[in-house]
């Protein structure tokens, strides 16, 4: 596990605060925020119990009265969504700072893909062995085996492919977010406070303005409806790294208008939600924002609770698959079971095959996937590096063909940035290598591993293929969190 990163005194200004100060409690022991790993687990719960009651006693008003009115809570369960989307614009930042495009990429791809290859996989055989699964409300949409490779490469959406679960929606958001934060890993080479500052306002602005001009192109590549979020979190992240500021506020306040705008205007009828919606969801939106808000002052450092890291791990895990137990747990069990009964078989079945998921399926997956592609983007970079260094390099004074017996040319100096596989070749003055200049080596050796899974971003649940929250069942591929 990495460790904790640096964090600037809030009373130092961004630009003068570079001297390292000790961890707080929350991140000293094993380099996380202990915090944002039991409020992942929260809102992935707030989800699933968005689900679950809904699919037992129906979305609309008609099952208030039913379980004791808990579905007059749980219908706002959805909202954990925007607390996952904040979260993620935290630890995201915080994944991509002080690291290269190549890291950043090793730490995603290691972190989604083998939980989510293996749900995908279990959509498909518990639809094989059952015929469940989310069905689509439009016949045009493909049918399961269709739709499993484009699922498995996660890209479904934007092949305008049937997800195999509802859930999946989320995933496509992020991946917009991981694109734009790779682009600037790539532009700027490395994150820094301004650049950050900069990218966060342009991001907003740009998808304001792609939605005054009502572009499909823009609209897609900026995902303006869910934007604010991973703004403020990014926000958020550089307030608890170095200390809030006005302008830090503003970008948070404007985010959260935006957020809070999207949010209320986008109806979803299936829902039914009564007037009291009007004010509920705006309430929410503030909440999570707040709570953000108290991370990021480090206000919430007690709810680092022993065990948090355990619930953290089983968030992503445990939102990937919910749907599909609790599907089979209805489906199989409801009639024989009553609803409180259905509830609580189902929860438990997440929770145990999500645990099942985490220690069999990503532990040794991601032990298996980081060094492997740690080394090839090793390869690929000082391959890449010796191709232009070879390219830059003076030609030698002779040729092998006309050089004299036992004479030998110094080599040409290598550039400092291709030798980062070795402090000492680094070091080593180039002029004094004996090794003629056309025996260079070319042999890549494989490059060193960077070592702990950095902090995970947080989970994904489901959303439509516009990338706007319409509704919970409205249409085939909308998701549902």
């Amino acid at each position: 596990m990495t460790p904790a990163p640096h964090h600037a005194h809030p009373s130092q200004s961004p630009a003068t605060a570079t001297t390292p100060v000790t961890a707080t409690p929350a991140t000293a022991a094993h380099g996380r925020l202990h915090e944002l790993d039991l409020l992942r687990f929260v809102a992935a719960a707030a989800v699933m119990l968005h689900h679950y009651v809904g699919e037992i006693v129906g979305w609309g008003p008609q099952g208030y009265d039913q379980m004791s009115g808990v579905s007059q809570a749980t219908q706002y369960g959805n909202l954990g969504v925007d607390l996952f989307f904040l979260i993620s614009g935290f630890v995201i930042l915080m994944s991509a700072w002080g690291r290269g495009v190549d890291r950043f990429a090793v730490s995603r791809v290691v972190r989604l893909f083998p939980a989510y290859w293996f749900a995908v996989v279990l959509v498909l055989m518990v639809y094989l062995a059952t015929g469940l699964r989310w069905l689509p409300a439009d016949e045009e949409r493909r049918g399961a085996l269709e739709a499993f490779l484009p699922n498995m490469t996660m890209l479904q959406s934007g092949l305008h492919v049937q997800s195999l679960e509802g859930v999946y929606w989320t995933l496509w958001v992020e991946l917009h977010f991981y694109v734009l934060v790779a682009v600037a890993l790539l532009a700027k080479r490395g994150m820094t406070y301004g650049r950050c500052i900069a990218f966060m306002v342009a991001w907003l602005l740009a998808g304001v303005f792609a939605q005054e001009v009502d572009s499909t192109l823009l609209m897609a590549l900026l995902v303006p409806t869910w934007a604010p979020y991973f703004v403020a979190g990014m926000a958020f992240y550089l307030m608890y790294r170095f200390g809030p500021n006005l302008a830090l506020t503003l970008i948070i306040g404007f985010s959260w208008a935006l957020a809070t705008y999207h949010r209320t205007t986008v109806l979803n009828p299936v829902l039914a939600l009564p007037e009291t919606r009007n004010l509920a969801i705006p309430l929410g939106v503030t909440l999570v924002f707040a709570i953000m808000w108290l991370v990021s002052t480090r206000r919430m450092g007690w709810l680092g609770v022993r065990g948090a890291t355990v619930l953290g791990a089983l968030t992503y895990p445990l939102y990937l698959v919910h749907e599909t137990l609790g599907r089979v747990v209805r489906e199989q069990l409801g009639d024989a079971l009553g609803s409180w009964e259905t509830l609580g078989v189902s929860v438990v079945v997440a929770l145990t095959v999500s645990y099942a998921v985490y220690r069999l399926v990503e532990v040794p997956a991601q032990g298996w996937l980081r060094p492997r592609l740690t080394t090839a983007f090793e390869q690929i970079r000082l391959q890449g590096a010796g191709v232009a260094a070879k390219a830059s390099s003076p030609a030698p004074a002779a040729s092998a063909l006309t050089q004299a017996p036992g004479e030998v040319h110094a080599q040409a100096p290598v550039p400092a940035q291709t030798s980062s596989v070795s402090a000492q070749s680094s070091s080593a003055p180039a002029q004094t290598s004996t090794v003629p200049a056309q025996t260079s080596a070319t042999a890549v050796q494989p490059g060193p591993s960077y070592g702990g899974r950095p902090y995970g971003e947080p989970v994904a649940g489901e959303a439509p293929l516009e990338g706007r929250w319409e509704s919970v069942r409205t249409a085939p591929g909308d998701g549902m969190p």
